[in-house]
């Protein structure tokens, strides 16, 4: 905290102590949907598919598979469904749904790559409420600096249409600029913004045996709820991902649970086939590797979230709740050198914004006091200041970038 604090001037400091000691945000109660509700029904028949699925794979199905099923499954999936998921109404709220002045910090990296770049196109993953592309086309376009096009990748066509109302409203001469795909285009030059997209990956999950093998978590069909158990690998590159964490000294605890994310490595492969040259941003929480598998945090980073609420059953709410997994930063900086991408930089979200300028942004703010609670959460590393990382690949442009000269935090990585 201090060590932020330090580096904000002086006003800002005190709206952010004073806002810490005032502001209390209680979580709301937890309530549950009517038995004969559309949710309940929607949760009912993702229940049965999933099932479906369990015994056409022998009764055991692998976890990423049940993660995609109630994330994603057409029509009746979390994030394809209908179901109110951002902000205050919804299940969790997203830096963008806190404050402009994280998408306003956004554009100013993004305005810095496409002068570089000699212009280009936006090209953000799964938008959201369409808060974010809102505000960073705004302040785009106030520093005179707006990309050729906004591209938005989002394969649900609820949410696509909840964006496209956002970014009516709140930048109406902007939108012809917006365009919406449910699959990656096949040429880009531009900004790659990724914010919150990582987490949302369905996940492997493994358990170490008190003999030091490995045995798989599946999900289960026990008939009136779903279950886990464990059992021995049969995903493939389970068992070598593993391995070779354990070659690093990590996970080799007996009961020692955790997480490997095996679609980021074809992710980042398939956006680098994509860009020509560009910044990718991808901002989300989460560790380097020491920290993802330190000793301690032996049940792994599994976390569901409900109406503001989160717990750690992710058999719960089917198809209603988020089911998110923490990001293993040195997974993601090695699969994208891999992939082609040079590494940019790497550091905490408190860090990034201050590089970006948000401590003149609140100072310029016609509600400066207002914006300083949500500064607060920015910010602060008992909010989400130093729990979101930001990791930054870069292709056919070079840096340094201005999000990373406050302190960049590459080292930590390996």
């Amino acid at each position: 905290m201090f060590s932020i604090l330090l580096i904000l001037p002086k006003a800002i400091v005190t709206f952010l102590e004073i806002t810490l000691k005032n502001h209390r945000n209680p979580a709301p109660a937890e309530t549950t949907a009517d038995s004969d509700s559309p949710e309940t029904r929607l949760s009912a028949r993702l229940h049965d598919l999933i099932c479906a699925e369990i015994a056409a794979s022998g009764g055991l199905l692998p976890f990423d598979r049940f993660m995609d099923l109630a994330l994603y499954a057409p029509g009746l999936g979390y994030y394809i469904a209908g179901a109110q998921k951002f902000g205050p109404g919804g299940d969790f709220v997203t830096a963008p749904e806190l404050s402009p002045l994280f998408g306003q910090c956004l554009a100013a990296q993004c305005a810095e790559a496409l002068e570089r770049l000699d212009g280009g196109d936006l090209f953000e993953f799964g938008a959201g409420s369409g808060a974010l592309a809102a505000q960073v086309l705004q302040r785009l376009d106030a520093l005179d600096a707006l990309p050729d096009r906004y591209l938005i990748l989002e394969p649900s066509p609820e949410l696509q249409a909840r964006q496209r109302a956002s970014i009516i409203d709140a930048a109406p001469h902007l939108a012809d600029r917006c365009r919406w795909l449910t699959e990656l285009p096949r040429s880009l030059r531009g900004v790659v913004l990724a914010n919150e997209v990582l987490d949302a990956m369905p996940v492997q999950r493994f358990r170490v045996r008190g003999d030091g093998g490995i045995d798989e978590i599946f999900v289960t069909d026990e008939g009136e709820r779903l279950a886990e158990v464990t059992a021995p690998v049969r995903s493939p590159g389970l068992s070598e991902a593993v391995a070779a964490l354990q070659s690093e000294g990590f996970a080799c605890a007996s009961g020692y649970s955790s997480e490997i994310n095996p679609h980021l490595a074809p992710w980042l492969t398939a956006l680098s086939d994509t860009l020509d040259a560009g910044l990718v941003l991808l901002i989300d929480y989460g560790y380097p590797r020491s920290g993802y598998y330190q000793p301690d945090r032996n049940m792994g980073t599994l976390m569901c979230h409900y109406r503001h609420q989160a717990h750690d059953d992710p058999y719960r709410h089917l198809g209603l709740q988020d089911i998110t997994a923490h990001v293993d930063f040195t997974a993601a900086a090695e699969a994208g050198e891999a992939a082609g991408f040079a590494l940019a930089g790497f550091t905490s979200q408190a860090h990034f914004l201050l590089g970006c300028g948000i401590d003149q942004l609140l100072a310029e703010a016609p509600d400066a006091i207002d914006q300083a609670l949500a500064a607060k959460q920015l910010l602060l590393p008992t909010a989400m200041g130093e729990r979101f990382k930001v990791l930054g690949l870069s292709k056919g442009v070079s840096g340094p970038w201005r999000g990373f000269e406050v302190r960049d935090l590459r080292d930590r990585l390996y």
